[in-house]
């Protein structure tokens, strides 16, 4: 029999303990056969909110294994449940949805227990047995500053690194640095160019297929004054490698300064390079263990559909058999001139990563990658025997604007605007929620004109308004209710001890309801790898807040500060504290403040 909770710091899982709970009555009763499935049984707010509080989906889950009608079950279970002590209304709709209206003691409860946990709101536990989880994001190639589509992979990164260590996954945020291929010695020589500059020649315009952008401009005059002129003269075979590293080295250098301007910071830095250099070459490593297992072989693919005949090369080639893995065809690991292709060296990555213990990894892409998930998923099935699994999100393109005009290049950059022009303008907070307030799949039309207004249709400003807007409560509260404690955790205990249950107004239950479902949303958007539910959920939040002020202008007996009435202050301020707690600790997932004032 399961155990019922009366834990109210998740009341959704507080209250499916007691659907199963019912339905295992059922079960020993005789009334519904045993062995039945419960792990689909979810407990959820209801798609209309006028149909109460919670619906399970139990009865529709269960009739196929019972042999039952969802709605003969859904009678059997809405019987136990009214007869559970939190339990105020209990009602069928359509076929056989069971929705539940709590008592307004158990919100009360709720926000007990969230202000009481304080910044741990909503933190689940690190199972002992927990899998450590992978999440690979930015990884742009390091051949100059990160432009604003970077950005948002960034941010979306990160905060989905934030939201899966709250939710009790141990996290390892890396970074993939392209150091290897053709495009890091299209750097060296552009380097190489700025570096003849730096000595005082003229190199005139910038000849095509090299990066024009400012930026190389310190890497020539580092080279100059590391080398003087003993590199002009030499061949590029003799000066490439040194120069393809300083330059390397200064771009990263850029690009974490560039990140750190966000507050993102990686655990990991690993180099392509590093799969193929010294005396252990990972790519052939990983070529011959999947030939010898099978999964890889010589043979010919067809011609791509579309493709001119004169662009085609028949030719055998070394073949991954990524088809057996659910792909759409067999993918090369060699070019024609023996080198391997990106794929080939990927591959070995990932490999990497499952030796390195991870089985739950997660990549962040850009929007032209697409098209490459199904080979990776594969590949990562292939080396790791089916034991790890990869998740590739796409964070879509940025379209950035000024009052609805897209923004022009950027100078230094030469060809795109670059993420710090972005920070430095409209600052980080702006930046990182406005990057979260669309899901990752999403076209986001940035306008940095829109996001320092301070307005109801600037997200972030009404979110960070709602927690300096509670701040204040409490600043001119402390009049009426005389001296609350300093302290967090003393003050937590004075505001739960007030008289809670004057809080009957439908519209403090009705946020104290949302603030109780703060902990399932942290439980659901962590399995679902989408951190923008947060930022939806704060602004919700908000704007809850704010309606809930705007009727105390209206109706003055609503205020939360009642001159003589300190006690209901005191209830009222309990409120405005959960309020703030939420706000708090979603805005510190999202790598937002949450200021104490607005100026």
């Amino acid at each position: 029999m399961a155990e019922i909770t009366t834990d109210t710091s998740h009341v959704f899982a507080a209250v499916l303990s007691r659907v199963t709970a019912a339905i295992e009555a059922l079960v020993a009763a005789k009334r519904l056969p045993q062995n039945l499935d419960l792990g689909r049984v979810l407990v959820e707010p209801p798609r209309d909110p006028t149909h109460g509080d919670l619906a399970t989906n139990a009865a529709m889950v269960l009739a196929k294994d019972a042999g039952k009608k969802p709605r003969e079950i859904a009678e059997a279970i809405a019987e136990t449940l009214r007869a559970d002590d939190w339990v105020e209304a209990v009602a069928i709709a359509g076929p056989g949805f069971i929705n539940l209206t709590l008592k307004p003691a158990v919100w009360r409860d709720a926000l007990k227990a969230a202000i009481l946990a304080g910044a741990d709101y909503g933190r689940m536990p690190v199972p002992e047995a927990a899998k450590p989880v992978n999440v690979e994001y930015v990884s742009a190639n390091p051949t100059g500053p990160m432009h604003v589509g970077h950005c948002r992979g960034a941010v979306f990164g990160d905060a989905l690194a934030n939201l899966l260590a709250f939710a009790g996954k141990p996290v390892t945020r890396e970074y993939y640095i392209n150091d290897a291929g053709a495009q890091v010695d299209v750097l060296a020589r552009s380097a190489f160019l700025r570096y003849r500059e730096a000595l005082g020649e003229n190199i005139g315009p910038i000849p095509e297929g090299l990066y024009p952008g400012d930026y190389l401009v310190p890497v020539g005059k580092e080279l100059a004054a590391r080398y003087g002129d003993t590199l002009r003269d030499k061949p590029e075979a003799e000066w490439l490698p040194d120069v393809r590293k300083i330059a390397i080295d200064m771009m990263m250098a850029m690009i974490r300064a560039d990140l750190e301007a966000l507050n993102v910071r990686h655990d990991v830095f690993f180099s392509e390079r590093s799969l193929v250099e010294g005396t252990a070459d990972a790519v052939a490593r990983t070529i011959v263990e999947l030939r010898d297992a099978g999964k890889v072989y010589e043979g010919r693919l067809p011609p791509p559909k579309g493709a001119p005949p004169e662009d085609w090369e028949d030719r055998e080639q070394t073949l991954f058999r990524s088809t057996d893995f659910g792909d759409d065809i067999d993918r090369p690991l060699l070019k024609s001139d023996g080198s391997y292709t990106y794929f080939a060296s990927d591959i070995a990555y990932h490999r990497s990563k499952v030796e390195r213990g991870f089985s739950d990894l997660i990549d962040v892409w850009g929007a032209d990658h697409g098209g490459y998930i199904k080979r990776m998923q594969a590949a990562v099935a292939a080396v790791s025997g089916g034991l790890a699994a990869l998740d590739v999100k796409i964070v879509q393109l940025v379209k950035l604007l000024r009052a609805g005009q897209p923004v022009k290049m950027s100078k230094r950059a030469g060809d795109f605007v670059t993420l710090r022009d972005v920070v430095d303008e409209v600052g980080k907070d702006a930046v990182r929620f406005m990057m979260l307030n669309r899901k990752n799949d999403a076209v986001l039309d940035f306008d940095l004109a829109k996001v320092i207004e301070q307005s109801r249709d600037n997200p972030v400003f009404y979110v960070q308004y709602g927690h300096a807007r509670g701040r204040s409560v409490f600043r001119h509260a402390r009049e009426v209710v005389g001296e609350l404690p300093e302290n967090p955790g003393e003050q937590a205990k004075a505001l739960v001890a007030g008289p809670l249950e004057r809080l009957d107004d439908p519209g403090e239950i009705a946020i104290m309801r949302q603030i109780a479902q703060f902990p399932r949303l942290i439980e659901a958007a962590a399995a679902a790898h989408e951190p923008h539910r947060i930022a939806f959920y704060l602004y919700d939040l908000a704007s809850a807040f704010h309606a809930h002020w705007n009727r105390g202008n209206d109706a003055p007996y609503l205020r939360f500060i009642i001159q003589d009435d300190p006690q209901l202050t005191l209830a009222r301020l309990a409120l405005v504290q959960g309020v703030i707690t939420v706000l708090s600790v979603g805005l510190g997932l999202l790598g937002v403040e949450a200021p104490d004032e607005m100026r």
